[in-house]
């Protein structure tokens, strides 16, 4: 085994129990104390690969945000596949932005963002920005082959009415009704709306 290895699967488990403690506590209120202990490291170890709370709660944001969006980046245009390509990114984003990890880091990040808004800068890029941007590259793939007509706009301000769109209504009312998670059918219902919309707007005429 390699020196470097038992310092990643440190890094691994800090930044686990990193993500438990300040998705119970928030981010004020977590300390390295909490961390460490549920950890099972040293303080000192904590600080070796994370000098500050700041740094260990962004590099728990932006871990957090890569393992989700991974699904998004997997996704591919398909020539005459502008429906199935819109439902498939509307399913898998609402799937992030309504699994539980992703509601509690939101509700965190969004309590927090007056005091530190840098962190707050972090989420959004790591998150919602690069959704976007994946979504803006096939979007522009679709417009490319005929099957999209933006009307003038970017592929970019489509891809951004798109997700907010998707993640509206049932990203607002699972926040503010967490004993209501929505069902897989109301997932794939939203949808099939969302997309019904946007091609109303976008498909070309």
């Amino acid at each position: 085994m390699s020196p470097a290895a038992p310092t990643n699967q440190k890094a691994h488990t800090i930044l686990r129990a990193a993500r438990d403690v300040f998705l119970e506590h928030g981010f004020s209120a977590a300390t390295t104390d909490m961390i460490q202990q549920q950890a099972g490291v040293s303080k000192s170890t904590v600080y070796a690969h994370f000098p500050t709370k700041e740094a260990l709660f962004t590099a728990v944001v932006e871990a957090e945000c890569e393992s989700f969006l991974e699904g998004v980046q997997s996704i591919q245009f398909q020539p005459k596949g502008v429906e199935a390509l819109l439902h498939t990114l509307a399913c898998t984003y609402l799937d992030i932005v309504l699994s539980p990890v992703a509601l509690a880091q939101y509700r965190v990040l969004v309590g927090e963002a007056p005091k530190f808004p840098e962190l707050a800068h972090r989420f959004y890029q790591a998150g919602p920005r690069a959704m976007i941007r994946r979504a803006s590259e096939l979007m522009a793939s679709a417009a490319d082959a005929g099957e999209l007509d933006f009307g003038g706009l970017s592929a970019e301000t489509a891809a951004t009415a798109f997700a907010n769109l998707v993640r509206s209504e049932l990203q607002q009312h699972y926040l503010l009704h967490p004993e209501a998670r929505p069902s897989r059918a109301q997932v794939e219902q939203w949808a099939e709306v969302c997309v019904t919309l946007f091609l109303r707007a976008f498909a070309p005429r």
